[in-house]
């Protein structure tokens, strides 16, 4: 056959191939696919679901950051140990056959609303409540929620109405938010530290100790920066042979306690499986958890494009300002500088000259800046937009918000610190403010050690000004600071190999690699 009719054969039969494609797409057939002409994308690749971290059933559409979030961020070389990988797995499992309106959890309220304990129950819980900012409550959700998977419970959340429409739900086939039907749900909003049915209280007071027979079938657990000695006592394997026998535990946490679980004897050998390297816990936790909602994952990525996209190279400096007093905007603006400077983070500029014409031929850097207030990024953005860099790197500067106060109440603001996180995990390159539980989860969701902003005291800036991190782990705040064999007070950093003081808060503690000491 001539080649003319050869060719006009294939233009009367493209279109009704396209048209059967699209008939067969919607039906859940591709023929594409069958005839090999082109990749069935229905799966995720190995590594969008990170390794085996992800479980692959979840339907994409539902959460499409969950599977794409692998083509913003860089692919992590820390891949989960596979016991880890097995053991979500089993979680999932217990959830789906637990969690919200199956019939083990009504059955379980049942019990719970009776005050009965039925011994023979293959379903525990732990339910968590906010207390906190954003970074705060990610950091004690993962908390939260690897004690669950240690005691064999299901983590249940009290979403309120500001962390709505934040989070995708990250086991398949079920969710962790707590009903709104869950019938001591007014109770929980009074619940603090002073609370005469708190763990830590009815320790105090021997109400309860490990010969007790007749156990509630609930208990409150206070895990605040604020909670006291007993509270603390929720980490020694004595207490925690109490609270293996209650089926419900309210846990009222805004703290990141996840590397005390580390110094129980009880969980010693499970955690070593789950993680032989100790400084990858949260960066494995945290991406299996937290997916932004489509809602949150569209001001994300369209803000990646508009922005940060083509730069060569893209720069997140987060920074967080506990004190105005003691840390002026001016003296943080020279730590920047400075710190961006002596790290090779950034070029210098000619104050001397100005630009007249961009020249478009240096590296361009994308600087991605997050703060509360506009004055790091008006003067970083002038500096750069005005006078060319000493070395011809093209520097643009951007900010995605600027909230002027934390609005921890607000959903939209947490909706947009959320996104911010996020934008700040896909950089290249991470400076992050001391103490700021905001760049802690930036940095794990992100894989990458950022340099780290010391703490300005007294208008006085530190020498040096900032550091690189030896760890990516976030630190623990408020640790306790007791021996529970020993039963008398000690540095708790000093007890195991891998747990040692942070590197921005002398008496926090983290979990490092033992071979750095």
């Amino acid at each position: 056959m001539p080649w003319f009719p050869k060719l006009a054969l294939l233009l009367i039969a493209l279109p009704v191939l396209f048209i059967v494609v699209l008939i067969c797409r919607d039906k859940g057939f591709n023929p594409m696919v069958a005839a090999g002409l082109m990749h069935d994308s229905s799966q995720p690749t190995s590594d969008a679901l990170l390794g085996g971290l992800l479980a692959p059933d979840i339907r994409r559409k539902s959460c499409l950051s969950r599977y794409q979030s692998i083509s913003y961020r860089k692919s992590s070389p820390h891949k989960p140990s596979p016991y880890l990988v097995s053991k979500l797995r089993e979680y999932e499992k217990l959830h789906k056959r637990c969690g919200p309106y199956t019939k083990s959890y009504k059955k379980s309220i049942k019990e719970l609303v009776s005050g009965q304990i039925d011994s023979s129950s293959n379903c525990r819980y732990v339910v968590w409540l906010a207390n906190c900012g954003l970074g705060n409550r990610i950091l004690s959700m993962t908390s939260a929620f690897l004690y669950a998977l240690l005691t064999d419970r299901v983590v249940l959340i009290n979403e309120e109405s500001d962390m709505s429409n934040m989070f995708c739900e990250p086991f398949p086939d079920a969710s962790w938010i707590l009903p709104e039907d869950f019938p001591f749900m007014n109770q929980l909003y009074s619940f603090g530290r002073d609370y005469a049915q708190s763990f830590g209280n009815m320790l105090e007071n021997r109400i309860i100790n490990t010969s007790t027979e007749l156990l509630p079938s609930c208990l409150y657990l206070y895990l605040s920066h604020d909670y006291d000695h007993h509270d603390k006592l929720f980490f020694c394997d004595q207490e925690q042979a109490i609270l293996r026998n209650i089926p419900w535990l309210i846990m009222k946490a805004n703290i990141y306690f996840l590397p005390s679980l580390f110094l129980m004897s009880s969980f010693e050998e499970e955690l070593s499986k789950l993680f032989p390297d100790k400084e990858m816990v949260f960066h494995h936790l945290g991406r299996y958890l937290f997916h932004p909602s489509n809602q949150v994952w569209k001001l994300i990525t369209s803000y990646y494009k508009k922005y940060l996209a083509k730069a060569e190279e893209r720069i997140g400096i987060q920074i967080r300002i506990f004190d105005n007093k003691t840390s002026p905007v001016e003296h943080v603006m020279d730590q920047i500088l400075t710190c961006t400077d002596k790290e090779k983070l950034l070029p210098r500029v000619d104050m001397g000259k100005s630009i007249v014409a961009p020249s478009g031929k240096g590296k361009s850097k994308a600087v991605l800046i997050t703060s509360l207030v506009p004055y790091y990024y008006e003067k970083m953005m002038n500096m750069y937009s005005k006078h060319p860099t000493l070395n011809g790197e093209v520097v643009a500067v951007y900010q995605p918000s600027h909230e002027e106060e934390q609005q921890s109440e607000n959903n939209v603001h947490n909706q947009k610190a959320w996104a911010e996180i996020n934008l700040l995990s896909m950089m290249d390159v991470l400076v992050t403010s001391a103490w700021s539980t905001f760049g802690y989860v930036a940095q794990g969701l992100g894989g990458k050690k950022p340099w780290i902003l010391y703490k300005i005291e007294n208008k006085t800036i530190p020498d040096p000004v900032c550091g690189r991190a030896k760890s990516l782990e976030p630190c623990f705040h408020a640790p306790p600071v007791y021996d529970c064999k020993a039963k008398r007070e000690v540095d708790t950093a000093t007890i195991i190999p891998y747990l040692r003081h942070c590197e921005d808060i002398y008496w926090g503690i983290k979990l490092f690699n033992s071979t750095y000491y």
